[in-house]
């Protein structure tokens, strides 16, 4: 089975330096034009099932992408973006030294109250992928966010911390795995 991981395309929170998190921003009119392009990447590959967090930015990058529509992506709650609690819609330069230690050094710093910690994140990522392993597909997509894309990347790398942290992806920027018996393989990047 190939996996197909993409991040959502560009939102305006995105644009502004906002962590988004949980809030539901639609894709702006660059997101939507990096999905497209995303598409043509990915136009020869047949896709037996897309699936999408809940929020509006993935299950629209997901529907462009895999040229379905948006009733056809299956969505799960254990793909949506990690919860910021307090730090929601504040600028990235911002966050104070608590969050802007976790964020960049979450194997050295905890997690600040009320923020999801990288525990929760590998759980469910691992629930999620370990789920979908087990069906008989060819070719999976995957739209979901920059910070638990960063514990579903780790799974699919057998990280003994269950992450990959960085680099981070880029909006439209598509990882591909194999997943053979358990066994996972990273296959091509692209952006």
């Amino acid at each position: 089975m190939k996996i197909w991981l993409i991040r959502h395309g560009e939102t305006n929170l995105n644009k502004f330096k906002l962590m988004q998190g949980r809030t539901d921003e639609p894709l702006n009119d660059k997101g939507i034009e990096q999905a497209l392009i995303a598409r043509e990447l990915v136009k020869d590959i047949k896709f037996d099932s897309v699936y999408a967090s809940p929020l509006d930015r993935a299950i629209e990058t997901a529907s462009i992408v895999a040229d379905i529509p948006r009733e056809k992506v299956k969505i799960d709650e254990r793909i949506t973006e990690v919860n910021f609690g307090k730090y929601e819609l504040h600028k990235y330069s911002r966050l104070g030294i608590k969050m802007s230690l976790y964020w960049a050094l979450p194997e050295i710093f905890s997690a600040p109250s009320g923020v999801e910690n990288t525990e929760s994140m590998t759980l469910r990522s691992r629930s999620f992928l370990s789920e979908l392993e087990k069906m008989e597909y060819d070719n999976i997509l995957i739209a979901s966010h920059g910070g638990i894309l960063r514990a579903l990347n780790g799974y699919l790398m057998d990280r003994k911390n269950g992450l990959r942290w960085r680099p981070k992806m880029s909006n439209c920027e598509i990882r591909v795995y194999s997943s053979i018996n358990g066994k996972h393989t990273f296959l091509s990047e692209m952006k």
